[in-house]
This record gives C-alpha cells, structure tokens and sequence, in this order.
C-alpha cells in the first residue's frame, strides 16, 4: 500500500514528516486546553471568580471559537488555498496566546480564549490536506496515525501545566502555546506544499457558500455521521472540563490529575495506532460501530458504578480510559467516513463539519459539565446519554445496517 502524499514539489515531504507536521499543527489547538487543566484553579484564585464551576468557561468559550473559526477558515481555504489559510491562522494563534497571558480580568480573559480559539480552528484545514491527498481506508489509515501522534499533547501537557505553576505563574502556559505555535508555523512555512491546485479553487460567493452547505446538509452520511461526532466529542469535552474538579473534589487527590489524565490519553493513543493497523482490512464501519456499541457498555457499568456509590479512583480511571479508547476507536473513522463523499468541496466540508461537532459538543459539554455535584455520576450518565444517541445518528446514516463493511465502494478501494 502506497501511502506516499501525492504532491508534485522540488522538496516533497515524506510521508512520516507529513504524518508528524500534519499532528502538530493540530496539537497546538489541543496544548491549550490540556495544559491549562492544572491552572483553572489558580485563575479563579487571582481573577477572583465567584464560582469554581465558571472556571470550565476557560475550556469551553476556546472550543466555541474553535468551532466557529472553523467556518471561516474553511471556505478561506476552498478559495485561497491551504497553505496561506494555515499561515495566518496560527500567526493569530499566536498573538491571541500572548494577550490572554497580558489579562487581569477574567471576562477579557474569556474574550481572548474565545478569540484564541477562533484562531486555532484553522488547524483544520490539515483536514482538508489529508483529504486532498487520500481517500477510503486510506485515508482513515492517516487520520488514525495522525491522531496517534496528536494524542501525545494530552499525555504530557497538563503535567507540563503542572510543572510550569511549580515554577512560574500560570500566565505562562500561554506564553507556552505561544512558542509552541511559532515552532509549528516555522516548520509549516519550510515544509507544508500546497495541495489544493488553482483550478480547483472556488469562487468566494454566496451560490458556493450555500452549495458547500447544502451538500453536507443533504448528505446523509455526513451529516449523521457528523452529528454522531458531535455527541462524542461532547463527553469528551465534559471529562476534559471536570477532570479536575473530580480529583480535587471527589477523590481528594489534585496531585494525581495529570498523571491519570495522561493513562486515560495513552489509552487513546493506543486504540488510535490499532485503528491504523487494521482499518484496512476491516473497514472503517465495522471497526467504529464496534466500538460505539463498547462505548455504550462500558459508560452504562460505569453509571451503575457511579449511583450505587462505589466509585473508587480506580475504578474511574480505569473505566474512563476504557471510555476514552473507545472513543478513539469510533470517532476517527466516523470523521473519515462523513469526509468521504465530500472530495469536491473539502475545504468547507471540514470546516462546516468542524463547526458542528465542535460548538455542538461544547454545549452539550458543558451542560453535562454543569451539573457537577461532587460526584462522578452526572459525568458517566452524560457519557452514557451521548452515546446511545450517537448510535441512533449512526443508525439513521446506515439505514439502520450496521457493521456493514461494504456499504461503501470507496472505501474498500482507497485511495
């Protein structure tokens, strides 16, 4: 299988490179809201933030710039093409990090999170790379290698948060994103070749914008299949957003947040780098499906769990990374398959399918997060609600067959 990224160039990037730069550019979207875990309880110490629950706005105002930015970046790209989209989007990431770390006001502090978001939602259009480039299992092959790599920020950042509020104030993880976004712009500058070729650049008109929507909208598979993404990405976030809160206020043990943090990410990195090895030989379909209906299970015994009162920090972490790794499983072949019948207009396609299941999984996050009442319970029943109403989006994009690998031609031949 020849996975070489098809790009005609006089320095072309090899495939192992492009995996890399392609995760490290979505890495910096995830490094700032990993490392800032450890910190939420210092900003609501010194911006004096009435209730401690507010502190999860950090988190979830990000993720809604996040999912809105993406709209914006996303038809950028469709119409100037990726590279210069990628350019200016993490040079704003960037500044955006340097005046969130200037802020003595936690509600200019949620207009800079919320602007820094914005930014970092231009990262997805490395999406649109990888879609310009493969195809089918191919290109879940990627997405899932990809996400291997990426998972590495999760595993490391909040105990590098940790480290830095041992030395220096918390302001300076912002400056740390910082930093980390002019790496990743240097490398992209030297390195990223644009994929998207002039002619197959689009008008930036109302008929193409509307076109964009309509065909993920109408499509049936997108558009469930993206919803589907939506809730998941919504217990995911509610466990980002409260993974502090339940070792500080149920397990009495904040110290060992970033280090179960990072159990529960190698888990995902684990079931991602699985996906990888055997998505081409199973199909996107049988593998995802599998593990929503695991998904399920393990989220329906951890409630039980929960409500009868024996939850024990073991049990938590050890049925959260079953949790996460299942949601590794589904969810990078669910974004490869609402992707797939969008090749024509991909760049608005990601950002429209971006926009959806990240500003849709923050709301749904953090009303899940919000009900915080120290326990684990509202957390794992959310989980548990998510998932069983993936599995109807999912039914509906299947016509109600699941498991069915050869439902889609593409995607037994690839790229």
């Amino acid at each position: 299988m020849n996975l070489t990224p098809k790009i005609i160039t006089s320095n072309p990037i090899g495939f192992k490179e492009f995996v890399a730069l392609a995760a490290a550019l979505m890495s910096i979207q995830a490094l700032a809201i990993d490392a800032m875990l450890p910190a939420l309880p210092e900003i609501v110490r010194e911006l004096q933030v009435a209730n401690a629950n507010h502190a999860q706005w950090v988190i979830t105002i990000y993720i809604v710039g996040v999912g809105v930015g993406q709209l914006f970046w996303g038809v950028m790209a469709d119409r100037f093409g990726r590279r210069p989209v990628l350019m200016g989007g993490v040079a704003l990431y960037i500044l955006a990090a340097v005046l969130c770390s200037l802020t003595d006001n936690f509600s200019v502090l949620l207009v800079w999170r919320f602007t820094h978001g914005l930014a970092a939602a231009s990262t997805v259009v490395i999406r649109s790379v990888i879609r310009d480039l493969y195809s089918g299992r191919n290109m879940a092959r990627v997405m899932s290698l990809t996400f291997v790599v990426f998972l590495t920020v999760p595993i490391i950042a909040p105990s590098l948060g940790q480290l830095i509020l041992w030395i220096l104030p918390w302001r300076s993880i912002f400056i740390l994103c910082g930093v980390a976004g002019i790496v990743v712009w240097y490398w992209a500058y030297l390195r990223l070749p644009e994929t998207l070729h002039v002619e197959y650049r689009l008008t930036l008109d109302r008929r193409h914008i509307l076109n964009s929507i309509g065909e993920v909208l109408s499509n049936r598979i997108s558009l469930f299949y993206t919803l589907a993404t939506t809730l998941m990405f919504a217990s995911l976030l509610a466990y980002v957003s409260t993974v502090q809160q339940i070792f500080s206020d149920v397990f009495h043990q904040a110290n060992l947040m970033p280090g179960m943090f990072a159990l529960c990410a190698i888990f995902m990195g684990m079931a991602a780098y699985l996906n990888s090895r055997i998505v081409a030989k199973l199909g996107m379909r049988r593998i995802s499906h599998a593990a929503l209906m695991t998904f399920i299970a393990v989220t329906a015994m951890h409630s039980l769990v929960a409500f009868f009162g024996f939850e024990k920090i073991w049990t938590f972490v050890l049925l959260q990374s079953l949790t996460m790794a299942t949601f590794s499983l589904s969810v990078s072949n669910f974004g490869a398959m609402a992707m797939e019948p969008l090749g024509k207009v991909a760049g608005s396609a990601a950002a429209l399918q971006g926009f959806i299941s990240s500003s849709g999984g923050a709301c749904v996050g953090a009303l899940i997060g919000w009900q915080f009442d120290g326990t684990t319970l509202p957390l794992v029943l959310g989980a548990l609600c998510c998932g069983l109403l993936a599995l109807f989006c999912v039914m509906i994009a299947e016509k109600g067959r699941l498991f069915n690998g050869q439902h889609n031609t593409a995607e037994v031949v690839g790229a």
